[in-house]
C-alpha cells in the first residue's frame, strides 16, 4: 500500500495489481488523444495478450487510477521484436541493455490529477517484481513530448529511425536505480547490531531466548576465513544480514542427497568413485532400476554440468558485476515498518526425521539400493548460515551474492537448507533445489547456487552448425540425448522436419559456451489444441495467429542456470516469432520404458508450464450428422497427452510454491479427484504431493479396450482421463500399504517398515471386497441360513486360498485373467461366482465373453442384506435373469458359504458349501470369486484404530473433512459423518467420488491459497449440517446377455424404484424399447421437470458421456422432451439423441451459457423496469394483480422487452464461438 496526494491535496491510498480482462473496459476510459498520439491507436485486448507485464494500480475502493502495460520489444516499429539489441547498444554504449535486464513501455494511463504519483509507484513495483530488469526504454515520435508525468521517469537518449517510413522517433530510457535500486553490500560491523536486531525481533525472538541478546554481536566479531558475516545497507542502515561458514557437513549430504549433477561440491579428482560396479543382469535389476528413478534422473542432469568448465567463468563474473554496479547510483530508500525474517541454519544440530521420496515411483517390497558416489577432490562449497532482509527489499536478496562468492574465491556452490515448511522466499527462488535420496532421514530441503549463475550475459539465440559440439556435450548422458542430437541435426540441415513443419532450434550461452538447448516446432495441431484443452483458460485464441503456436519439443539447461528458465523460455518466444508455447506429456507404455515413439526430452522447464485441463468431448453421431460433422482435425482419434503450456502473459507471472506435504493413501477416484484438483491449479505449484497405493497410479492400460472389465465402473475416471492428467509427472508415487500412522511424528508407515512423512495427510482408501468367513457348519447336518451364526462382520484369519479372487482393481483383474488363461479354465473346470452386486453380473458376462461355458459358472447369491437390489429396477433385473438362463448359467438365491473342501485345507478351493433359508448344497469349482458386502480393509482399520482416530464403524469426520486429529482428513466410503449430525443414512458413498474428492480439494486449498478468502468454520453449536453435493451418482457395466448398461441417478438414500414411483412427488418417467430386446432407455422428469434418473439397456454400445450430460437438465431443454412423448412423436431415445439439436446441450461450455442466460434474465436491462426474475418473485408473492395466466404474461413480457434479442444473442454467440464443435447449427450470415 502507498499513499498519494494530489496538487489540490487530496489523499488515495493505492496498491498495484496483474491487471485482469475486466480492467480493458475502465483502462480505455482513461485513454485520451495525447495518450493515442504518444503510442498509437492500440487495441487493448490485442495489448494486454501479448504483453510480458501488465500492470494496474487501484485505490482502496477498487477503482483503477492508472495501467502501464511492458513487453520485451520496442513500442514502434523502429527495430524488429528479434533484432531491437544492437540497435539499441549502438544508441548509447553507456547502457548496457540486454534481453534479460530490459522491458519497453508500450502503454500508460492514469486519473489526470494523480498521474505523476502513479507513474512512480507503477514503475517502482515493475522493478520491484523483475529483479533482473534494469532499463525500461519509451519510443515516442520526434514531434512529441513526453507530457508532464512521464518525464518524471524518463530521460531521452537519443533518436532512431522509423523501419518502414522516414521519420524519426525519440528513445527515452529509465534507470532502476532512480527508483528501486541495487543494494550496498558490505561486511558486517559490530556497529550494525542495533539496525539489524529490529528485524530480527520483529520476526521472532528464537535466537534471542536461545542465544543471549547479544548473541548477533559475537556472530559477528567471529569472523575469520571461514566464517564471514555481510550486511545490505540502505543509506547507511542495515537492512539485511547473512551468515556464511565453509564448513559443510558434507559427507551427511551425501548420504541425504544426490549431489552427482554438482560433483559432490567438489573438484574432481582420478580416484573419484562415480559409478556403482558391474554387476550381471539378474530378474532383481528391474525393481533395482524402478527403485533408483531420482538416481537416474540425477545422471542425467549430471551431463548440463561440467566442473571444469567453471573455472573460466569466475573472472568475467566479476567484471560483469563491476559493470554493473558502475551503471547504478548510490541507494536511497526508505524503510517500512514491515519486515521478514529467514532463519536457516545448516551446520547446527540436525533433527532426524524419517525418509522422504522424490522419484516418480518407489517399490517398496524391495529395499531400494542407493548408490553414494565417493568424491576425493577439495570441498568447493560454503553454505549460509543465517539470512534475513527487510520485506521492503527483499526483491533485492539476489545481490548478497557477487559479493559472498568473492569472499570465497576458491568455492564454486553456495548451499542453504530450510525446513521443508519454509515458504519459497525470493533468495531461494534462484537456487536449485537437490533431489534427496529415497531413504533421506533429513527434514530439510536443501538448495544451491553455482557461482556462473551470477552471470548476466546469458546470451540465447538461434543456433548454428558450429554449436554441435556443444551441444553434444551438454546432452551426452540424457536418456533422450539421440533424439535430441537428430532433431539438432535437421534443423542444421533443413530448417524443417522431413513433413515440412518448420523447426527452429535455439542455443544458450555463457562465455561462449552452451548452456542450454531448446528445439521448438510449429505447433500444426491448434486446432485439436483448442478443442479437446482448455486453452483459453490462458489466451485470447482469437489474438493469435496460427505460425504463432509452437510446440516445445526439447528443453536441456544447465542445472547452475537454471534460475534462467523463464528467461530462456521468454527468449524463444520473441526470437521464434512465438506467443504461445505447448508441452505434451505422453502417457508411459506399459513396459515402463520412456523411450516411446511420442516421448520428448524430459524437461526441467515443466514446473514453469501450466498444466491444460482436458476439455470433456461430444461422441458426435458422424454417420447421421454427414456433412454437418465437425472437422476431422477436431473429431479425430489420436493418442491423448497431457498438455502444459505457457505464453507471454505467463512469461513474469510467478507461481506460489506449496512445500507441504501432503499425503494421499489410496488411489480410489476421490483420491485421484482430489490430486487432479491441485494439480491443475495453475498458479500453485505443489512440490510435495505423494500418493501411497498398493499398486501406484491407476490407467496402466492392463486390460486392452477390447478385453471386458471385470468390474463395473461408476464412470468417474477412465484410461485415457489418468493419460490427459498425467499425475506421474506432479505426484510422487509409494507402492505399498498403509500399515500405521505415527501421529505424533507425523509419519505414515507403509508395509510395517517404511515411513512417508506428512504434514496434512488425507485418507481416501475406500473400501474393499474382504476374503468371506466361511460360518463352519457341517452340511451334513442339513443347517439351513436360520441355523447358521452371522459370519458377515468376521474376519477370515485362515490361509487364503491360491484360486481365489476378490476383485477391487484393474490389477486383480489382470490376475484372474492370467489364471483363466495359464488354467485351461476356458475348457474345463467350474467357476463359482458369490456375492450380491452389480460386480458379480458383470464378471459372469466377463467369464462368458472369455469362453467360459455357462453350465460351468454358477452365480450364488448371498442374502440381501436391503430390500434394494444392486440394480432397482424390475425389467432390467428380469433381462439378465433370463439371459443368464438362456446362457445356462447356474443361479442359487440366498446362499451362505459354510465351508471350502469341507473343512480341509481350502489352499486350493476344489468344492464349496453353502446353506439357504430350506437346504444345502454343495459345487465343485476350480475358481471362486467373491464379492461379499466391501468393507474397510483390516490393516487400514488397524492402522486407524492404533493411531486413535475416532472409528465408528467407518472413520468418523465432520463436514469439512477433519477427523479428530487437525493434521488428518479423509474422505469417501472410508468415512461416515459424526453422530452429532443425525445422519446415519448419509455417508459419502451416497454422493460422487468425483465430486467429494474435488471439494475435499476445495476445502483443503484455502490454507494454500492467498487468492481465496479463508473459510472461518462455523461454532460447534451451528456446525449442526451436513453438506449436500449434487453430481450425479453413476454406475454402468456390461451385464450377461451383452447388454451394456447404464444408471445415472442424483445422491439419495436408495429405496426400491417401485416404492418410488409410489410418492406423491414422483413426477413422471418417459420409457422406450424393450430391456429383454435391449433396446431399453428410461427418464425420469422430477416434479420440478428435470432429469433425475436416466436408466439405460442395451446391446449396442452408446455414449455414456453423451446422456450423463442429460442430468439436471430441464426436459423444455430437451426439444420439449414431454410434450413430444406424450404426443408420441418420440419412438427411440437412443435415436432421438442423436439428432442434431441436441449435440449444443452436449457441448462442455454449455453449463456456462445457462449461467450467462440466467444472468441476462436476473438483471434489469431496461431502467426502470423489474427483471424477469424480479417478475416472477412478484408474482409468487402475489405483488402483481394478473388478468392472464402468469407463464402467459411472463412469455409476454419477455417477447416484448429487449430480453429476447439479448437471449437470441447470447445464444448466437454461444453456436458461432464454439462452431468448431458445433458445426451442424446455422446462424445468421452462414445461410
Amino acid at each position: 500500500m502507498s499513499v498519494l496526494t494530489s496538487p489540490r491535496g487530496k489523499v488515495e491510498v493505492v496498491h498495484c495489481r496483474r491487471t485482469e480482462s475486466q480492467d480493458i473496459y475502465c483502462i480505455q476510459k482513461l485513454i485520451r488523444k495525447f495518450t493515442q498520439k504518444l503510442f498509437g491507436r492500440l487495441n487493448i485486448v490485442y495489448l494486454l495478450e501479448k504483453a510480458n507485464l501488465a500492470i494496474t494500480l487501484c485505490n482502496d475502493r477498487e477503482e483503477i487510477m492508472a495501467h502501464a502495460t511492458f513487453l520485451d520489444y520496442p513500442n514502434w516499429n523502429v527495430a524488429t521484436p528479434e533484432a531491437w539489441e544492437s540497435v539499441f547498444r549502438e544508441l548509447d554504449v553507456d547502457i548496457p541493455c540486454t534481453p534479460l535486464n530490459t522491458l519497453f513501455l508500450h502503454l500508460f494511463v492514469a486519473v489526470d490529477e494523480y498521474s505523476v504519483g502513479c507513474c512512480k509507484e507503477i514503475i517502482r513495483t515493475v522493478f520491484k517484481v523483475v529483479p533482473e530488469l534494469h532499463f525500461i526504454f519509451l519510443i515516442v515520435p520526434s514531434y512529441m513530448s513526453l507530457g508532464s508525468t512521464l518525464v518524471t521517469v524518463f530521460n531521452e537518449v537519443g533518436s532512431l529511425p522509423y523501419l518502414m517510413y522516414d521519420e524519426d522517433f525519440t528513445v527515452y530510457v529509465c534507470h532502476r536505480h532512480s527508483h528501486y535500486p541495487q543494494l550496498h553490500i558490505r561486511r558486517a560491523r559490530v556497529e550494525d547490531h542495533d539496525d539489524l536486531m529490529l528485524i530480527f525481533m520483529h520476526h521472532d525472538t528464537i535466537l534471542k531466548d536461545t542465544y543471549g541478546e547479544y548473541f548477533l554481536a559475537e556472530l559477528i566479531e567471529a569472523q575469520d576465513e571461514e566464517n564471514h558475516a555481510v550486511v545490505c545497507e540502505v543509506e547507511g542502515v542495515a537492512v539485511g544480514f547473512m551468515s556464511l561458514c565453509s564448513r559443510v557437513n558434507l559427507p551427511l549430504l551425501h548420504e541425504c542427497f544426490d549431489l552427482g549433477p554438482f560433483h559432490g561440491f567438489c573438484t574432481p579428482h582420478p580416484e573419484d568413485v562415480l559409478e556403482p560396479p558391474r554387476e550381471p543382469r539378474s530378474t532383481d535389476a528391474k525393481l533395482r532400476t524402478e527403485s533408483q528413478s531420482s538416481q537416474k534422473t540425477a545422471q542425467e542432469l549430471s551431463g548440463l554440468f561440467s566442473p571444469e568448465a567453471t573455472g573460466s567463468f569466475q573472472e568475467k563474473v566479476m567484471e560483469e558485476a563491476e559493470l554493473l554496479s558502475a551503471v547504478h547510483s548510490e541507494n536511497a530508500s526508505e524503510m517500512q515498518d514491515t519486515d521478514k525474517l529467514s532463519l536457516l541454519s545448516l551446520t547446527g544440530e540436525q533433527e532426524h526425521g524419517v525418509s522422504r521420496w522424490s522419484s516418480a515411483s518407489i517399490l517398496l517390497p524391495e529395499e531400494p539400493d542407493y548408490f553414494r558416489p565417493v568424491y576425493r577432490g577439495a570441498p568447493t562449497v560454503f553454505c549460509i548460515q543465517l539470512f534475513c532482509i527487510d520485506e521492503q527489499y527483499e526483491a533485492r536478496s539476489l545481490d548478497f551474492m557477487n559479493f559472498v562468492f568473492s569472499l570465497f574465491p576458491d568455492k564454486n556452490f553456495c548451499i542453504i537448507s530450510v525446513p521443508q515448511l519454509t515458504p519459497e522466499f525470493v533468495l531461494i527462488q534462484n537456487f536449485m533445489k537437490v533431489i534427496p535420496f529415497g531413504d533421506c532421514t533429513l527434514q530439510h530441503d536443501l538448495y544451491v547456487f553455482h557461482r556462473a549463475g551470477l552471470f548476466k550475459s546469458i546470451n540465447i539465440r538461434l543456433a548454428n552448425c558450429t554449436d554441435t559440439p556443444g551441444v553434444e556435450k551438454l546432452v551426452s548422458s540424457l536418456m533422450l540425448s539421440k533424439s535430441i542430437l537428430e532433431d539438432f541435426a535437421q534443423y542444421s540441415e533443413a530448417r524443417r522436419d522431413p513433413d515440412g513443419t518448420p523447426l527452429q532450434a535455439f542455443v544458450a550461452e555463457v562465455a561462449e559456451q552452451v548452456v542450454g538447448i531448446a528445439v521448438i516446432r510449429d505447433e500444426m495441431d491448434i486446432e485439436y489444441i483448442r478443442s479437446h484443452y482448455n486453452i483459453e483458460d490462458f489466451i485470447y485464441f482469437s489474438h493469435h495467429q496460427r505460425d504463432e503456436h509452437g510446440r516445445l519439443h526439447h528443453f536441456a539447461l544447465n542445472p547452475a542456470f537454471r534460475h534462467y528458465t523463464k528467461f530462456f523460455l521468454k527468449e524463444l518466444l520473441r526470437l521464434g516469432s512465438k506467443t504461445c508455447l505447448y508441452y505434451p506429456v505422453y502417457p508411459q507404455p506399459r513396459d515402463g520404458k520412456l523411450q516411446s515413439p511420442y516421448a520428448h526430452s524430459l524437461t526441467s522447464a515443466l514446473h514453469y508450464l501450466v498444466p491444460v485441463r482436458p476439455r470433456r468431448q461430444i461422441v458426435y453421431p458422424l454417420e447421421k450428422l454427414g456433412i454437418n460433422a465437425p472437422s476431422k482435425a477436431v473429431s479425430k482419434d489420436v493418442l491423448g497427452y497431457a498438455l502444459n503450456h505457457t505464453n507471454r502473459k505467463l512469461m513474469l507471472e510467478p507461481k506460489i510454491t506449496v512445500n507441504a506435504r501432503i499425503v494421499v493413501v489410496g488411489a480410489s477416484s476421490v483420491g485421484i479427484s482430489f490430486l487432479e484438483t491441485l494439480v491443475f491449479c495453475a498458479h500453485l505449484k505443489f512440490n510435495n504431493l505423494t500418493l501411497i497405493s498398493t499398486h501406484g497410479l491407476p490407467g496402466k492400460k492392463l486390460l486392452g479396450n477390447e478385453q471386458r472389465k471385470f468390474l463395473a465402473s461408476d464412470h468417474c475416471f477412465n484410461d485415457k482421463d489418468y493419460a490427459l492428467m498425467s499425475l506421474c509427472s506432479w505426484v510422487n508415487v509409494v507402492v505399498g500399504r498403509m500399515t500405521g500412522i505415527n501421529r505424533a511424528a507425523k509419519h505414515v508407515v507403509v508395509s510395517k517398515d517404511k515411513a512417508v512423512p506428512y504434514d496434512h495427510l488425507i485418507l481416501c482408501t475406500g473400501q474393499q471386497y474382504q476374503v468371506p468367513c466361511p460360518s463352519g457348519v457341517d452340511i451334513s447336518q442339513h443347517p439351513t441360513n436360520q441355523d447358521v451364526p452371522d459370519s458377515s462382520k468376521m474376519r477370515y484369519t485362515g490361509q487364503v486360498p491360491c484360486n481365489l479372487f476378490m476383485l477391487n482393481d484393474e490389477e486383480d483383474c489382470v490376475k484372474a485373467l492370467t489364471w483363466i488363461l495359464s488354467n485351461s479354465v476356458t475348457t474345463e473346470g467350474n467357476v463359482i461366482v458369490y456375492g450380491n452386486t452389480i460386480d458379480t453380473y458383470t464378471t459372469v458376462e466377463t467369464l462368458l465373453h472369455l469362453g467360459v461355458r455357462g453350465s460351468c459358472i454358477y452365480l450364488v447369491h448371498t442374502p440381501p442384506k436391503s430390500t434394494v437390489t444392486c440394480i432397482n429396477n424390475y425389467l432390467v433385473e428380469s433381462a439378465v435373469e433370463e439371459a443368464l438362463g438362456a446362457a445356462g448359467v447356474t443361479t442359487f438365491w440366498d446362499a451362505i458359504l459354510a465351508q471350502w473342501n469341507q473343512g480341509l485345507n481350502p489352499d486350493p478351493i476344489h468344492c464349496a458349501s453353502f446353506t439357504t433359508p430350506t437346504k444345502t448344497f454343495q459345487l465343485q469349482c476350480t475358481m471362486f470369486f467373491s464379492f461379499c458386502e466391501k468393507n474397510v480393509d483390516y490393516e487400514t482399520f488397524k492402522a486407524l484404530n492404533d493411531a486413535c482416530l475416532v472409528y465408528d464403524g467407518r472413520l468418523v469426520i465432520d463436514t469439512n473433512f477433519h477427523t479428530n486429529d487437525v493434521a488428518i482428513r479423509a474422505a469417501g466410503p472410508l468415512t461416515k459423518f459424526s453422530n452429532r449430525y443425525y445422519s446415519n443414512d448419509w455417508t459419502h458413498k451416497n454422493f460422487s467420488s468425483k465430486e467429494v474428492g474435488f471439494q475435499l480439494a476445495a476445502a483443503m486449498l484455502t490454507l494454500f491459497d492467498p487468492t481465496l478468502e479463508p473459510v472461518m468454520e462455523p461454532p460447534a453449536d451451528l456446525d449442526c449440517l451436513i453438506p449436500m453435493y449434487k453430481g450425479a451418482k453413476i454406475q454402468g457395466g456390461i451385464l450377461p446377455g451383452s447388454y451394456h448398461y447404464l444408471h445415472i441417478t442424483k445422491p439419495a438414500i436408495p429405496i426400491p424404484l417401485e416404492v418410488r414411483m409410489t410418492q406423491p412427488d414422483f413426477g413422471s418417467e418417459i420409457v422406450t424399447g424393450s430391456a429383454k430386446t435391449g433396446t431399453y432407455f428410461r427418464i425420469h422428469i422430477n416434479k420440478y421437470k428435470m432429469v433425475e434418473d436416466i436408466t439405460c439397456l442395451s446391446k449396442e454400445p452408446f455414449p455414456v458421456s453423451n446422456y450423463i450430460r442429460l442430468f439436471g437438465q430441464h426436459e423444455q431443454a430437451l426439444n420439449n422432451l414431454c410434450a413430444r412423448y406424450d404426443s408420441d412423436q418420440i419412438t427411440d431415445l437412443y435415436s432421438y439423441f442423436t439428432e442434431p439439436w441436441c449435440m449444443a446441450l452436449l457441448h462442455d461450455r454449455f453449463i456456462d451459457l445457462r449461467k450467462e442466460l440466467r444472468q441476462v434474465l436476473a438483471s434489469e436491462q431496461e431502467e426502470g423496469l423489474p427483471s424477469i426474475e424480479q417478475l416472477v418473485r412478484q408474482i409468487e408473492d402475489e405483488e402483481v394483480n394478473l388478468k392472464e395466466e402468469p407463464r402467459n404474461y411472463l412469455r409476454r413480457v419477455f417477447e416484448d422487452t429487449i430480453y429476447r434479442p439479448l437471449v437470441e444473442k447470447s445464444i448466437l454467440d454461444y453456436l458461432h464461438y464454439n462452431r468448431y464443435h458445433l458445426p451442424m447449427y446455422a446462424w445468421p450470415g452462414i445461410i
